[in-house]
């Protein structure tokens, strides 16, 4: 019988009270207990949940052997650090952190320390961004539209780190390719950040992607297409559906790709307490979390020369 994995929750705001019940509700781990400012929304989630809860994150020391930190992006560095030097495996939500260099002494402290370190793409576990990785083909053109509704919760970063990083990570993957050029624009509408931003990175392999998000559009969309020789591929990730159309002759045939849809959130969490229980590297890494943390700083500096200092 495997024992079941003690995991803390850091921040139980409206995501991280999830990843708390996820948790909670896994039959190899125990929630051993949860962490918020708040103490009294940590108290009222324990006593649901069955689980000890503190406002002090440094009182999970001692109790978890792993942990997912699930505060806002300033906060992800000072907290992964420590729980690091206290040798417990993290997953922290995306973005990675708040800068590069911080991102790169989290990896160094992970390494030293022989933990796991996952960052919380969760958009790597649907089903379909699953299913279309198996296809054969190279990617050479790729075309992503990412928007919503502004959510006044998302305060502390803009659209690039908020949405955009989100397909960053999953192109990066798919083309796997250095990134050679990056060319971006993006204005403020709602807030102090960029809440409409579109960027277009060209790969030294040849492949070009087109990436545009919104935090202010009326009706939500999450879309990539894919073009390669002889066929394209469409994705939607919010119904978990792709198509793939092909050259045939001088006809263009479709076919829809067999999907089995899941909670990409529990597969992720799932996958997570398994990969450390089963010493297995995570399907998004800390590396890979810093890869698209690097390529959204860079749009974002492209933005800012752009836009000019008082944008």
């Amino acid at each position: 019988m495997v024992q079941k994995l003690k995991i803390g929750v850091v921040g139980v705001g409206s995501l991280g009270s999830i990843h708390a019940r996820i948790f909670a509700g896994l039959a190899n781990v125990e929630l051993a207990g949860i962490c918020d400012l708040d103490l009294k929304r940590a108290k009222k989630l324990a006593r649901s949940l069955r689980c000890r809860y503190f406002s002090d994150y440094r009182e999970l020391f001692g109790l978890v052997e792993a942990a997912s930190i699930v505060v806002p992006t300033k906060l992800h560095y000072p907290i992964a650090r420590d729980f690091l030097k206290n040798n417990i495996h993290l997953l922290v939500e995306k973005p990675f952190t708040s800068t590069v260099a911080e991102a790169d002494q989290l990896l160094t402290l992970a390494r030293e320390n022989k933990l796991l370190l996952q960052v919380g793409h969760v958009e790597r576990f649907n089903a379909a961004v699953l299913a279309i990785k198996e296809l054969p083909g190279k990617p050479m053109f790729i075309e992503c539209h990412r928007l919503g509704p502004f959510a006044a919760r998302v305060k502390d970063v803009g659209v690039v780190l908020d949405l955009m990083i989100h397909d960053i990570d999953i192109i990066l993957n798919l083309v796997n390719s250095p990134v050679s050029s990056i060319q971006a624009v993006g204005i403020n509408v709602l807030t102090d950040h960029e809440d409409i931003a579109n960027a277009r990175l060209s790969f030294k392999n040849g492949a070009v992607a087109n990436i545009t998000s919104s935090r202010i559009s009326p009706k939500s969309m999450r879309k990539i297409r894919l073009f390669q020789e002889n066929s394209y591929i469409s994705l939607d990730y919010e119904a978990q559906e792709a198509s793939i159309y092909k050259k045939q002759g001088h006809k263009i045939s479709k076919r829809k790709i067999n999907i089995k849809k899941e909670r990409p959130l529990q597969k992720e969490l799932r996958s997570f307490a398994q990969c450390v229980q089963e010493k297995r590297t995570p399907l998004v890494s800390g590396q890979e979390g810093r890869d698209a943390l690097a390529v959204a700083t860079e749009i974002l500096q492209k933005i800012r020369n752009v836009s000019g200092p008082d944008a």
